[in-house]
């Protein structure tokens, strides 16, 4: 049987403080607009069955 550590126990996630990267990631989600940065991207984006496998645009909503 694991140990299990205060930070693991159920009822303490709301103590915990936010990271400046959290708060950084929270604000771009507010102020990219994703969908027409991706739709600018898109069509430049490599297209599979050429050469290495491409990974999927992410962020794209």
């Amino acid at each position: 049987m694991k140990q299990r550590t205060l930070a693991m126990m159920t009822g303490f996630e709301q103590y915990t403080r936010k990271t400046r990267r959290a708060i950084f990631l929270e604000e771009m989600e507010q102020v990219v607009p994703w969908r027409e940065l991706c739709a600018l991207v898109e069509p430049h984006y490599p297209k599979p069955g050429n050469g290495r496998r491409n990974c999927a645009l992410r962020g794209c909503r």
